[in-house]
């Protein structure tokens, strides 16, 4: 029921995107990424760290965002451990491995760049289940008709391989003839991780053939300009929406730009500038949930 509930709960929140045009949603979206990937300070890092989380949460299961966290974390630990072995930087040393010695500071810089980059995966994520495939074509198809496809397909070949990869995990699980019934070895281990990665490329390669000869069949290419599934037409609410949007991204920008010039990693960590520095960014990024709760306020009073 409660993984259910989260499901809903995520639909719901992507219906009330819908009444708005794709390119204030990419707007939106693009900007959170560049002030994330840009704007590199702990405070902030850890801000846009929050946000994704808290944007998943509303927008996909809350369930699939708790579960990513576990090789998330994991990819934060290996690369805050990695940066002060292949960058030997600062003043505060920690220990020696034996002629290197691991500062604070790059340990505290590869703890930074391993949020940043887990931040940007979980936007990734958050904006391709917002922006689907039919909105991605809308916008790049009568521009850049291969760069909207390559996006659109990309958004939907990576979840679609995840779901099949489990669908052939789940069946060499339970072909349990073919398995001896003991608890498997390293190797053996390894052997079903290469059978799965062999079954799944192949079944790629067929499905892309299969793709290839269904968009040849339909035209693919025939015409120079290609037209839209779903026609939106760009309103007044959304030119309100886009310069309000537009407003607070520049000035959290801003903001963020002041206390990002102030501080430095290296030789020693200096200039953290106080919390309430970074209010805007944080308003920026709740700008998702004040419009879901705006849309469902407005249907509830309907």
């Amino acid at each position: 029921m409660q993984r259910g509930a989260f499901s809903d709960a995520g639909r719901g929140a992507c219906a009330c995107f819908d009444v708005l045009h794709p390119v204030v949603l990419l707007v939106y979206w693009l900007v959170l990424l560049l002030v994330g990937m840009l704007a590199f300070q702990p405070v902030v890092t850890a801000l846009f760290f929050a946000i994704s989380l808290a944007q998943g949460a509303l927008i996909r299961d809350g369930r699939e965002v708790a579960r990513s966290l576990a090789w998330q974390l994991s990819l934060v630990a290996v690369i805050a451990v990695a940066n002060p072995l292949f960058s030997a930087s600062g003043s505060t040393e920690l220990f020696r491995i034996g002629f290197r010695a691991v500062y604070a500071e790059s340990l505290l810089y590869g703890t930074c760049m391993g949020f940043a980059l887990v931040g940007m995966l979980i936007t990734f994520a958050n904006a391709a289940r917002v922006l689907s495939a039919d909105k991605v074509m809308q916008l790049f198809g009568g521009v850049a008709p291969v760069v909207g496809l390559m996006l659109s397909m990309t958004m939907k070949l990576v979840p679609q391989l995840v779901r099949q990869g489990r669908v052939i995990d789940s069946a060499q699980r339970a072909c349990t003839s073919a398995r001896p019934h003991r608890t498997l070895s390293r190797r053996e281990r390894m052997r079903d991780a290469f059978r799965l990665s062999s079954v799944l490329l192949g079944w790629s390669m067929e499905d892309s053939l299969t793709t290839a000869d269904a968009m040849k069949a339909r035209g693919w290419g025939a015409a120079k300009r290609r037209t839209a599934y779903v026609r939106e037409r760009f309103r007044t609410v959304d030119a309100l929406v886009l310069v309000a949007l537009l407003i607070v991204a520049a000035a959290a920008a801003l903001m963020c730009w002041q206390v990002c010039r102030a501080f430095s990693f290296y030789p020693v960590v200096s200039g953290i500038e106080p919390v309430w520095y970074c209010v805007l960014f944080a308003l920026y990024g709740a700008l998702p949930f004040l419009w879901v709760a705006g849309v469902k306020a407005k249907e509830r009073a309907l």
